[in-house]
């Protein structure tokens, strides 16, 4: 239809810039641009010479309501929680702006609900080499597979979380916006890819999504009231930005004389904090680096540690030592990082190194700055313009080891010190090592609260659990223990743990004797690999216990797992279908979707690192 000057209000230059973008407009488009008339407060329609026009805005608006969609849903996938508090974040804000939001993990989301969803969010992190969290597997595999839907009237955004010193940074979050476009989604605003210093990209992407979808929806907006007020949840003014100075109770060696291991147990205050916890969440603590690696630093550029640098956007200044002890990211290498240092130095040997792959991945194994430094500077810059390029100082996430309930005010770590030579030098880890060693009762650490809905123990106290976490996997089991004591939960218990030797090597060995003699343990396996002639392992306990194990996942118990990623918790995984393979009389991928419908289900939840 072709607008004539001669049968409307507007005048011809008006006419033929309507003629020309009608015509490209989609039946959607068409119907969301009448609701907007309809409802503008310029009165644009009312205004009109032609009175029917005024009149026809009635049921032009009522049919523009169920297309300009005020419903957004929030899927995450998330290891750690920060994906799904990133995710309530988001949510709670659009809600604050009139809009009717659901919040879900990509676990409990039904696939073939996506075709119903105009407003689609994604917040995801990346977990190991680049693989989807635990709780977003079957999501992405729905996605990926056959069976996705055409999404042609979807409007989604992506904010992807990762660690850019993993090869596959962000990789999970890229492959859940890449696919979408491919059904024929299309952006609300780009993704957005963070670091591990998340929350200031994660708020500007989250102000631009309601932005963005504000204007879209704006005659709706009229219409609904905000929501935001019943979302909101009284918490203790520490967090992840504001972080509490712990102080430290206890610090405790819990390996024996002989052992090589050094695993500290600390214990640390949250009175008038206002914090809280549940078991299978964690506690984030900022470090400082290491003053002698600092001082080194310093010294092979040649600067003076008394300089002083801007740290932050708000204009904030400390020393340089300061700056590099507290603020600043010094002992992991990255692509990224080596790729801003070669621009700001333009040194021709770090350009040629990152131009191949294999070669900066072979590099920032096991270096740091300094090492860079070292063989490439001493560089010709600023000490301003070089920190300038330097990652924030990331928190050190560790599993809660106690229950709240059992140990008000108080918070538990086992951490393992960790101390190791690369390279022709001495290496340690940054945290671990500061409690250790630098660390004593009375001093404090910044820390906060790290909520882990996807690691939490049964809300039925009868049904049974089965906990395997070797070494310091062992510490939210300890949690798991202190809360069903003192909650006096009844159902049946049953803990693997592994370590290298039984005499100096069994954490928390008396405690695990009590909770066996008091009943609120029931079964417990132990693997010392270097007890015996040949290495054994946790998961070779599972299998010697295979007929029991299956017995009990029967009967309904929950699986958690904890600790090493790479080897123990894959190990576990396939121990875990093996023996629902041979004790079920299954068949392999029977078996594995066994497995798979339990952690649909919550009941195999998994801490790893």
């Amino acid at each position: 239809m072709q607008l004539q000057v001669t049968n409307s209000p507007f005048n011809e230059e008006q006419a033929e810039l309507l003629n020309r973008l009608l015509p490209t407009l989609t039946e959607g488009q068409k119907v969301w641009l009448g609701g907007f008339l309809a409802a503008s407060p310029s009165g644009v329609v009312s205004a009109a010479p032609a009175p029917a026009a005024a009149e026809a805005a009635v049921p032009v608006q009522a049919a523009a309501a169920p297309a300009v969609s005020k419903d957004v849903t929030i899927l995450y996938g998330s290891q750690t929680g920060n994906a799904q508090r990133l995710a309530q974040k988001a949510g709670q804000t659009l809600e604050s702006n009139g809009f009717n939001v659901t919040v879900s993990a990509m676990s409990d989301f039904k696939p073939n609900n996506l075709k119903k969803v105009q407003n689609l969010l994604i917040v995801a992190s990346t977990h190991g080499e680049g693989d989807p969290p635990d709780n977003a597997i079957t999501f992405h595999e729905f996605l990926h597979g056959k069976r996705a839907p055409k999404l042609d009237d979807l409007q989604f955004s992506v904010l992807s979380l990762g660690d850019s010193s993993y090869e596959f940074f962000c990789q999970t979050g890229k492959e859940f916006d890449q696919r979408l476009e491919e059904l024929g989604g299309k952006r609300i605003v780009p993704r957005v890819d963070c670091d591990l210093d998340f929350d200031e990209p994660a708020a500007e992407w989250i102000d631009s999504v309601v932005k963005s979808l504000s204007e879209a929806s704006a005659p709706a907006a009229a219409q609904t009231a905000p929501a935001a007020a019943g979302a909101q949840v009284t918490e203790s003014e520490y967090s992840r930005t504001n972080p509490f100075r712990a102080e430290i109770l206890e610090s405790i060696n819990l390996n024996g004389r002989g052992s090589n291991k050094e695993t500290r147990h600390i214990e640390l205050s949250l009175e008038g904090s206002g914090l809280t916890y549940k078991p299978g969440d964690a506690l984030g603590v900022y470090p400082e680096n290491d003053p002698k690696l600092v001082d080194e630093l310093i010294a092979a550029f040649g600067w003076n540690r008394d300089e002083t640098v801007t740290i932050n956007k708000q204009g904030d200044v400390l020393s340089l030592r300061n700056a590099l002890l507290t603020y600043y990211e010094i002992t992991v290498l990255t692509k990224p990082l080596l790729e801003k240092i070669a621009q700001l130095t333009g040194v021709d040997e770090l350009h040629d190194l990152i131009g191949d792959s294999e070669k900066v991945k072979a590099y920032i194994h096991g270096r740091d700055l300094l090492d860079v430094v070292q063989q490439f500077g001493p560089f010709g810059v600023s000490p301003q313009d070089f920190v300038n390029v330097l990652r924030k100082m990331p928190a050190r996430l560790y599993s809660i080891a106690s229950s709240l309930e059992a140990n008000p005010d108080e918070v538990h770590l086992t951490i393992g010190a960790v101390r190791y030579n690369a390279n022709g030098r001495d290496r340690s880890g940054v945290c671990s090592i500061l409690c250790a060693e630098r660390l004593e009762p009375g001093d404090t650490l910044p820390v906060y609260i790290q909520h882990n809905d996807n690691f939490k123990l049964p809300e039925n106290p009868e049904t049974p659990v089965i906990m395997i976490g070797p070494g310091t996997g062992v510490a939210p089991f300890r949690a798991f223990m202190q809360e069903r004591e003192e909650s006096g939960a009844d159902g049946k218990a049953w803990m693997f743990f592994g370590d290298q030797h039984f005499v100096t090597d069994f954490l928390y060995q008396t405690e695990w004797q009590k909770w066996l003699a008091d009943g609120v343990l029931t079964k417990m396996d132990v693997a010392f690999s270097r007890d015996t002639a040949e290495k054994v392992y946790v998961q070779h306990r599972m299998q010697e216990n295979s007929k029991e194990l299956f017995e009990w996942l029967q009967q309904g118990a929950a699986v958690y797992v904890c600790g090493d990623e790479k080897n123990m918790a894959h190990d576990v995984h396939q121990t875990l279908i093996d023996i629902v393979e041979k004790e079920g009389s299954m068949s392999r991928e029977q078996a594995e979707k066994y497995v798979a419908d339990m952690q649909q289900q919550k009941r195999y939840q998994r801490d790893v690192y």
